[in-house]
């Protein structure tokens, strides 16, 4: 038995394009575990050549959109292209992006621009820094890319100082994110407390401390610096997770608060504690 598989776009005119074949698979009348339905390296190819063909599309379309000016409609010169190199989950792809002079109907910065490097600043598609980001904050680096490279259709070239990076990036831009720290956050009256229809069940908030080594210092007695880490369960199985370092944390009661926020929690609604005695901890939760 063989199976094809061809690929066909439709463009919004109505026109219907067959692109290429894109896997051919063989299969024996001969049932065995290993050889029923798709494999993963098949599964891998078909992905890979569904992404490569897609994009190319998605791109010459957007490119030939661009060309025409945007204030006055006139199309504009082509300068030259260069090769664009994109990591999506299904393959590190090169495309083709042309550079345009710049129209001139009015004053512009530059001389040419370039449509396809101003839409992919960052090279990598959001759904890889995501699952990277994900995983790199479970495992060790290097695990990450082991893992993301046995599973999606892309060689080993994505490198633990890479995965590094964009979770680092990542991390920066949700600090920046964050809102103000404030020593109170109870700013409800009662009016407006009584006004909120009856609150959920008790989210459960469990928090401790502890203490890690810096790894630079030169001896095993000192460098140490405490670390809070804590758990807000409003069900079984919905837990959310926090950590900061004492001391170093500028917005330790905003990073709780935001939490619980993003769990949906009631200005009426109980949250109860459970940690140890210890200072730092105890006065995390206050008001």
């Amino acid at each position: 038995m063989q199976v094809y598989l061809h690929l066909s776009i439709e463009s919004d005119a109505g026109d219907v394009e067959e692109i290429k074949e894109v896997i051919t698979l063989e299969r024996t009348t001969t049932l065995t575990p290993d050889r029923l339905g798709l494999s993963l390296a098949e599964s891998k190819q078909v992905l890979q050549e569904m992404q490569q063909i897609l994009v190319a599309h998605q791109t010459a379309a957007y490119v030939a959109d661009q060309q025409k000016c945007p204030d006055c409609g006139v199309e504009r010169k082509h300068k030259g292209t260069h090769e664009l190199v994109y990591r999506t989950l299904f393959g590190k792809l090169k495309i083709k992006s042309p550079r345009f002079y710049t129209c001139l109907c009015q004053q512009r910065e530059t001389r040419s621009s370039s449509p396809l490097s101003e839409v992919l600043k960052d090279r990598t598609a959001p759904e890889l820094v995501y699952l990277e980001s994900k995983f790199a904050a479970l495992m060790s680096y290097g695990l990450t890319v082991e893992l993301l490279a046995e599973v999606l259709p892309f060689a080993r070239e994505r490198s633990v100082a890479t995965v590094h990076r964009n979770l680092q990036r990542l991390a920066e831009r949700a600090e920046q994110e964050l809102g103000e720290e404030k020593g109170t956050f109870l700013a409800h009256c009662q009016r407006d407390l009584d006004a909120l229809p009856p609150s959920a069940a008790p989210i459960t908030v469990g928090l401790d401390g502890g203490y890690v080594h810096a790894k630079e210092q030169k001896s095993r007695m000192e460098g140490w610096f405490e670390v809070i880490v804590g758990k807000s369960l409003p069900h079984e199985g919905a837990g959310k997770c926090l950590a900061f370092v004492q001391k170093y944390d500028q917005k330790p009661k905003r990073r709780l608060y935001e939490v619980l926020q993003a769990q949906g929690v009631q200005a009426n609604q109980s949250v109860i504690f459970l940690s140890d005695g210890g200072e730092t901890v105890r006065n995390l939760p206050e008001f």
